[in-house]
């Protein structure tokens, strides 16, 4: 390797431009700029003014996060659905004078004048819910126009209980620990708003009506196909908008004790403020607590500060308002560019310099020939896409496909066909187990079995998480095949973990050793990662020792060895290198040695491109997916090595008849039965020579007794 080579090798493995893109992709890059935004806040007025971070400082700050906090949540509840509420500030004094009015002219007992509270302001967000979302009006029209009706009702119905209100003393000790008290330095109604805070995010990141409420925000039609209920959950958003509004203007009557003309007068102003500026989108779909709560403080530690600094009210909004449209303008070129920027990112080419593949005039075993031109068709257009097939002990053949099903062609003469189970997603490697279970590998879902009695049973779907990544590896992506060790485990791969079945071609483009090999031991139900750093990682089949495994890594054109168990245990050898296509599946012969399904065949192109991860890198900026060097999938062929990797014998369809493309084959009594995962068939081969009598199922598991 010369030098300029080994430069690239190394600033491509030590320096991954595919770490900025991971971390750009994590959701809670989203609270970068707020986050950064509120520390500089909070650098700029902590050196003006220190005494707003003084004890007392901190006890005010803290009852006006308290209140202002939870209005900003209830407006971002709102705006991840895709509405906004502009009248929060007007159901804000109507709510606070209600309270008072229940407490200090009638003298309701405080649970009594609470629930009322709760039920003025649930009232005023279900006339916004109703207009909105039953009567499909326009939000932002919608409150404000109940934004002056609810001002309106509130500026009439306060003067006449406004002195009763000022000179009413309630007699509940609750009501005056409320306002007054404090625990660890801080009142109690933060502690309390921090409980609500704290279960809103719960509701919104980790529960079903969360996930209906932010793709009802993302994608209304999309949301509404999915069968959801749009309007319900538009309405329930501003109910409880408007309950939320009610228990921070509760707060905000027992602290102060009194309410005026002004009393939520421009507060929807600076509640948009921290909203939008905490990073809450304005067209839906995208916000958090968290945001909400940032965005809060930022606010309030920029009005505060601004009123102890002198500046005038006037001012004051109106630097408040330069905040908003920075907010605004913000907002938007992130929501704008961050996927530009995860796209530019994301996909980063590593250096890989493949062994020179063995050609027909270097081994003549790989001769280009005609074997599988008679290859006898089973099921044709019966199904689509069977990655992996497998036999029973009856004979009877079994298929993946794509649309989530397991076919069967029921022995002799596999003219019987079955849908034996449905998964729900596209299925790849198969074994049965001892006990005759099948054992499936399923894109984006784990590893399945399903019983004899069709019964389908999740075995997992995560494993360990791998401490030095930035993504959440645990999450199985795309399991690949598997095969069963002889005490029961099932090893299987995960050929990538950073994409789906869909994406492979950018896996190849990286070409970074991205998959991993999985252990799954049913003996306690436990999974854990026992391979990491595989380049796409592939078929797998169990060796007789007990102690190792085979397996392809496709994009590197090898087959390696890893031993699991005895002296070796974590070693890994490479087999065969050099192979002149991309291998996928592996599995046991009659004979003793294994058939080796070649997916796709080597091209120069794209091998001198596998050591230019510059220029792959180019191409997926710069040219469409469709115009990307891909491999050549659409010819392969069957190898047959030994356990030492001697290349025996090789099968192709030169005149591409039945079978010129090949992902997976299984021998049963003399037969080869062969998978593709681009074929609408399986085919069915006889081998010159082979056993009569051997099965994959007796090999493995003896006969049943």
């Amino acid at each position: 390797m010369s030098a300029a080579d080994t430069l690239v090798q190394l600033r491509y493995r030590f320096l991954p431009d595919h770490v900025v893109g991971e971390v750009l992709s994590k959701r809670w890059t989203d609270n970068a700029i707020p986050f950064i935004a509120l520390l500089l806040t909070l650098a700029v007025f902590g050196s003006v003014n220190p005494g707003m971070f003084t004890a007392f400082g901190m006890y005010d700050l803290a009852g006006q996060i308290a209140e202002f906090g939870l209005l900003a949540i209830a407006l971002t509840l709102v705006m991840i659905s895709g509405g906004i509420d502009l009248s929060i500030g007007s159901v804000f004094a109507l709510c606070a004078m209600t309270v008072l009015t229940a407490l200090n002219v009638y003298n309701l007992p405080l649970p009594v004048a609470v629930l009322i509270t709760l039920g003025v302001g649930a009232v005023c967000g279900a006339i916004n819910g109703v207009l909105i979302g039953y009567l499909r009006l326009r939000a932002f029209l919608t409150t404000l126009v109940t934004l002056v009706m609810f001002r309106s009702i509130y500026e009439m119905v306060l003067p006449k209980f406004a002195t009763q209100i000022v000179l009413g003393m309630p007699d509940s000790v609750v009501w005056d620990e409320l306002g007054f008290g404090s625990f660890l330095g801080l009142p109690y109604a933060f502690f309390l708003s921090a409980l609500i805070a704290l279960i809103w995010h719960v509701v919104l990141s980790r529960s079903r009506p969360g996930w209906h409420i932010a793709a009802v925000g993302g994608a209304r039609r999309s949301a509404h196909n999915a069968g959801i209920n749009v309007r319900l959950v538009v309405c329930l958003t501003y109910v409880f908008c408007g309950m939320m509004v009610a228990v921070a203007a509760t707060l905000f009557a027992a602290r102060l004790t009194s309410v005026g003309t002004d009393t939520g007068l421009g507060m929807e102003i600076s509640v948009l403020t921290a909203v939008i500026l905490g990073g809450t989108t304005l067209g839906g779909g995208r916000g958090s607590v968290a945001k909400a709560l940032i965005g809060s403080v930022i606010v309030l530690i920029l009005t505060n500060g601004l009123l102890q600094l002198g500046v005038i009210g006037t001012v004051s909004a109106l630097i408040l308002g330069v905040v908003l449209l920075l907010a605004v303008w913000l907002d938007v070129r992130w929501v704008k560019n961050r996927q530009k920027l995860i796209d530019s990112s994301y996909v980063s080419p590593a250096y890989i310099k493949l062994t020179e593949s063995v050609n027909a005039a270097e081994n003549p075993v790989y001769a280009v020939n005609d074997k599988l031109r008679d290859v006898q068709t089973i099921g044709l257009g019966e199904v689509e896409g069977p990655e992996d097939v497998a036999v029973d002990r009856a004979g009877n053949i079994y298929s993946g496909s794509r649309h989530g099903e397991i076919h069967r062609w029921l022995a002799p003469d596999f003219k019987q066909h079955e849908i034996f189970a449905h998964i729900g997603g596209g299925t790849f490697g198969m074994n049965f187990d001892k006990d005759d279970n099948l054992v499936v590998c399923v894109g984006g879902m784990g590893l399945y079995m399903v019983t004899p009695e069709r019964e389908v049973v999740k075995l997992t779907d995560e494993t360990s998480r791998s401490l030095t990544s930035v993504i959440d590896d645990s999450r199985i992506r795309l399991a690949d095949d598997l095969d069963i060790a002889p005490d029961g485990r099932v090893f299987f791969s995960e050929a990538s973990i950073r994409y789906t079945v869909h994406d492979w071609p950018v896996d190849m483009i990286e070409s970074r050793g991205n998959g991993r090999i999985i252990c799954y031991d049913p003996r306690d139900k436990s999974t854990k990662t026992v391979l990491k750093n595989r380049i796409f990682p592939n078929g797998i089949v169990c060796l007789p020792d007990g102690e190792s495994l085979l397996f392809n890594e496709t994009w590197a054109c090898r087959v390696c060895r890893y031993w699991y168990d005895g002296k070796k245990k974590g070693q890994v050898e490479i087999v065969l290198d050099g192979l002149p296509g991309y291998p996928d599946n592996i599995n046991r012969a009659s004979d003793g040695n294994y058939w080796v399904c070649l997916v796709g065949m080597r091209g120069p192109a794209l091998d001198m491109m596998m050591t230019r991860p510059g220029l792959r890198r180019r191409m997926t900026r710069r040219i469409a997916p469709a115009n990307w060097i891909y491999p050549n999938i659409n010819t392969g062929c069957i190898i047959k090595i030994s356990a030492t990797g001697e290349v025996l014998e090789s099968l192709w369809d030169k005149g591409g008849v039945n079978h010129p493309m090949v992902t997976s084959c299984k021998e049963h009594e003399g037969h080869l039965v062969i998978g593709g995962v681009s074929n609408n068939r399986v085919g069915r081969w006889k081998i010159p020579g082979a056993d009569p009598t051997w099965s994959s199922p007796v090999d493995y598991w003896g006969a049943k007794q």
